[in-house]
């Protein structure tokens, strides 16, 4: 009968969580009773949702780099994408900034620009998934890897779903009703954020995947029409806005307005802009990375196909594998 060997507990896990206890306790505390004293950079209302799914991603994400061989260890510009977005993520949901976007509609698009476009964007860039994955405790390990947790992830990552939702959860949120009542409700404001988050880092990780079919879910012809695709429906909507001589969104003048010298229409016109040209311009951008990543990988291609000198008589040597893939 084989011997039954004791998993030892993971000391390390244990300390980093409970340094991250402390450390949100201290944020949870100054916030609601200091919050007009902190630092701009400090949490004006604190989440521990936020903190949390942040400080798990740097924790695993550190861990990961550890457990990592150099052949499988993120080059040093991609580690730098990754950090780059999970800062903006938090400059955008945790510090000043978040009150200042409760009260100014063009301010709120720039939120959601950085939720749902900038920090998914560079976090997708950096492709910190393998690394996260080895630095998780085996019990998520096992939870991400459930059959359950990749069909829901192929489901939303077809092509037009993915599309669909990306999209569409920018036009849900920017319609009047729907917007006042995300902006009263500080539940549906969190399911707010939340999915633009969530949304926008799958969408964006399928779309600069920088591999071929396979192992990447879609081609890259398919993943450039989804990266300029996304972009029409977001200039009508930014159109739509920006020229319209309704007042769309009075939740800004009954909360009060942070620059009383920029007036409603002016801040809905802005705001309408945000939505129309950076979000587009994200697009093309994505798309252009998109025809980088397929230059590399027939690049790629080309260097194995070509023919190869024998390393002891130095004579060139067709390979068949090079272009029969056998």
């Amino acid at each position: 009968m084989p011997a039954v060997v004791a998993r030892r507990p993971d000391w390390s896990e244990l300390l980093a969580w409970t340094a991250a206890l402390g450390v949100g306790l201290v944020l949870w505390w100054a916030s609601a009773t200091h919050p007009a004293s902190l630092p701009a950079w400090a949490p004006w209302d604190f989440s521990w949702q936020e903190f949390a799914a942040t400080a798990a991603a740097l924790w695993w994400y550190g861990r990961g780099l550890t457990r990592s061989t150099p052949q499988e260890r993120p080059a040093a510009w991609r580690q730098i994408c990754f950090l780059a977005g999970l800062v903006v993520l938090y400059v955008v949901l945790q510090t000043r900034f978040l009150y200042l976007s409760q009260h100014m509609f063009f301010l709120n698009r720039l939120q959601h620009l950085a939720m749902h476009h900038l920090g998914p964007f560079l976090i997708a860039l950096g492709r910190p998934g393998a690394t996260i994955r080895r630095g998780m405790p085996a019990p998520m390990r096992r939870l991400i890897d459930h059959r359950a947790v990749r069909l829901a992830l192929r489901v939303v990552q077809q092509p037009i779903i993915a599309a669909a939702l990306f999209v569409g959860l920018i036009a849900l949120w920017l319609l009047p009703p729907v917007h006042f009542a995300a902006m009263i409700d500080p539940q549906l404001y969190a399911v707010m954020n939340w999915s633009m988050v969530v949304d926008g880092i799958l969408f964006w990780s399928l779309v600069l995947d920088p591999q071929p079919r396979p192992p990447a879910r879609l081609g890259f012809g398919v993943r450039a029409i989804l990266a300029i695709g996304v972009m029409f429906p977001q200039i009508l909507m930014g159109s739509v806005i920006t020229f319209s001589n309704q007042v769309l969104y009075p939740y800004y003048d009954l909360c009060g307005r942070v620059y009383p010298t920029i007036d409603t229409m002016l801040d809905q016109h802005l705001g309408g802009i945000v939505v129309w040209i950076p979000g587009a311009m994200m697009s093309v951008i994505g798309f252009f990375v998109v025809l980088n990543n397929y230059r590399l990988n027939e690049e790629a291609e080309a260097r194995r196909a070509r023919p190869q000198p024998d390393a002891v008589s130095g004579r060139v040597t067709l390979r068949a594998s090079a272009w029969t893939g056998r």
